[in-house]
């Protein structure tokens, strides 16, 4: 694999102020040739005023810009031979290619991915990464194109890892793309980055951002998610009122307001367990008649 290597590019304001003075020293030259033209060996002198000023052109192209938070990859002749880093004006070698690499945070939103979770459902999912380069040589020279690679890889292991957990977990202990964001996005972000680690590519974040059951089982499963839900209200209510008839049981018997007998007990319990189990208002009944009839 081919790994960065600074180069240390001369500065180039130095080497700008060298070569102006040099075409400005050279133009005085021919124009000073030309005027002494006649005169023996100004023809030569002039013929070499022009090379050194062509010359200094030349080297003119050897000036780059690098920006901040960029990288410049230097190539001769197809071989690598560093990166320019430091912002500001640099001279190198005018017959070294030269490519600008951003070394900005970026981010995409990858599209709606529709898979199967583990439990076989079809599922929505979508994510955002935000990603750097960290290795300008690995992201030129190991991919063929490191922005389509990030996105395509990306999207791989984004459906890798929702093949790997259910949807919805109907157990506690059991981690789900629903009910366990931060988990999943750290899990989610080291799969993307051992995928992109070859481009010299740094995942920095990775976030679901669209999570759905797929339109032909949403209704369905909407249907089982409300079940749920009722079914844990309804064992909450229970055990609610089943203490609240425990504590008026033990009040009753502690303050000795009346004394129930097993039967008048059971009914008891019965018509408080309706009273606050019930999903609509009780009536009351109002007995007329003595304790017992």
């Amino acid at each position: 694999m081919i790994r960065e290597r600074e180069y240390g590019a001369m500065s180039g304001w130095g080497a700008l102020v060298v070569l102006l003075a040099g075409l400005v020293f050279f133009v005085w030259q021919i124009v000073h040739h030309l005027q002494m033209i006649r005169e023996p060996g100004q023809p030569l002198l002039l013929a070499l005023s022009i090379l050194g000023f062509a010359f200094c052109g030349f080297l003119m192209a050897g000036l780059f810009m690098v920006s901040p938070n960029e990288g410049k990859v230097l190539q001769l002749f197809g071989s690598y031979v560093g990166t320019a880093r430091v912002p500001g004006l640099q001279w190198a070698n005018p017959l070294y290619m030269k490519r600008s690499i951003s070394l900005r945070v970026r981010n995409f939103e990858s599209a709606h991915l529709k898979v199967n979770d583990i439990d076989g459902n079809p599922i929505e999912i979508a994510a955002v990464v935000v990603w750097k380069v960290v290795d300008t040589a690995e992201a030129v020279f190991e991919v063929d194109n490191f922005e389509n690679y990030v996105h395509v890889q990306s999207e791989a292991a984004l459906r890798n890892m929702a093949t790997s957990y259910p949807y919805d977990a109907h157990e506690d202990q059991k981690m789900s793309l629903r009910g366990n964001t931060v988990a999943i996005a750290d899990h989610l972000r080291k799969e993307i980055q051992e995928r992109l680690a070859r481009a010299g590519v740094q995942a920095i974040e990775a976030r679901i951002s669209h999570l759905a059951y797929a339109p032909e089982i949403a209704a369905a499963m909407l249907q089982r998610q409300q079940a749920g839900a009722i079914i844990a209200a309804r064992q909450r209510i229970v055990e609610g009122a089943v203490g609240m008839v425990e504590m008026a049981l033990d009040m009753l018997s502690s303050k000795a307001v009346v004394t129930l007998d097993e039967e008048r007990k059971a009914a008891m319990v019965s018509n408080l367990l309706v009273v606050l189990c019930g999903d609509r208002s009780t009536q009351p009944v109002v007995n007329a008649g003595t304790l017992h009839h």
